[in-house]
């Protein structure tokens, strides 16, 4: 299965279709670990970046669950 990083702005990725907007940068990985560390790694570099994962039928990875897996504790 093959999962898609999605990161931009917080304009850019507020968008209905984040991979129509020009503001958006996208990347391939073909292990949720893999896109997971590069969500991750995206965030420790900028904190203002907004980050999303989708899997191969476009279903957003999101919430607690999300947090959790790239190894944030919720406050």
């Amino acid at each position: 299965m093959t999962y898609r990083v999605y990161y931009g702005d917080a304009v850019a990725m507020a968008t209905r279709d984040p991979h129509l907007n020009d503001g958006v940068r996208t990347e391939q990985f073909s292990t949720e670990y893999e896109a997971l560390r590069r969500a991750r790694e995206l965030i420790e570099e900028d904190l203002s970046t907004v980050v999303a994962i989708r899997d191969a039928a476009g279903n957003q990875l999101a919430g607690l669950r999300l947090q959790l897996r790239l190894g944030y504790l919720c406050q």
